[in-house]
């Protein structure tokens, strides 16, 4: 009996040796998805993410906007709110003190208005927007002119737009990364990528920016591996 108890021990002890290892202390991650996209966007860098050791505890989907009117979505409001909670909420269960996000689309300029209105850019490691507008998307107009929607306007992803100017120069991370490409069905909609002659979707200050050759939605699911990089 005493053999067996002390067998027993040790088999707890391996298991939660285990445990341990299978959850290492790595930043909390967000994963932001885009203008009527949802949390499943994400399914492959959640993937790749568990390979890696990540729980996922520590891992947090936050589901925002309309999933059938892309042109009522922007980026206040009732759009804020679940990215907010899901910041502060890996903010807190960080085992680090710090936290990753990566946003999609709409999804990554909508996480950077919301590190920054919350004050939240030191708690972020690194920061890593994925076919992002933040310069604004030529399809939308240039504001104030032709700008009849939601999602192009004050608030919105219109070029020069009071949202995108109040977001350019800030840091939202202490590390910040673009993943862009030059055949992005949204992005480069109009055929034209660039804002001001730098691509839109690369983030002033950034610490580095990475093109690939795919289209707007590839860009996320086509390199989970880059993105989990980008974070370690």
């Amino acid at each position: 009996m005493k053999r067996f108890a002390m067998c027993a021990v040790a088999v707890c002890m391996l298991f939660l040796s285990i445990g341990a290892a299978r959850a290492a202390c790595v930043d909390s991650v967000v994963l932001v998805h885009g203008n009527t996209g949802k949390p499943a966007d994400f399914d492959n860098t959640v993937a790749e993410l568990q390979r890696r050791g990540y729980a996922s505890s520590q891992i947090f989907r936050p589901n925002w906007g309309s999933k059938t009117c892309a042109a009522c979505n922007d980026h206040s409001g009732s759009e804020e709110t679940p990215v907010e909670n899901a910041i502060i909420d890996a903010i807190a269960l960080s085992c680090t003190g710090k936290i990753d996000v990566i946003g999609h689309s709409m999804g990554a300029t909508l996480s950077a208005r919301v590190i920054d209105r919350i004050a939240a850019r030191g708690y972020v490691d690194s920061f890593v927007g994925i076919a992002g507008a933040f310069r604004g998307l030529w399809s939308c107009g240039s504001y104030p002119f032709n700008v009849v929607t939601s999602t192009c306007g004050y608030w919105g992803l219109s070029v020069g737009s009071p949202l995108l100017n109040g977001l350019s120069g800030k840091r939202f991370g202490a590390r910040m990364h673009s993943i862009k490409s030059w055949s992005d069905q949204v992005v480069c909609a109009t055929g034209v990528c660039t804002v001001g002659g730098v691509h839109s979707s690369q983030i002033a200050g950034e610490t580095s920016s990475l093109s690939f050759v795919t289209g707007h939605f590839g860009l996320l699911t086509g390199t989970a591996s880059t993105q989990a990089d980008l974070i370690r």
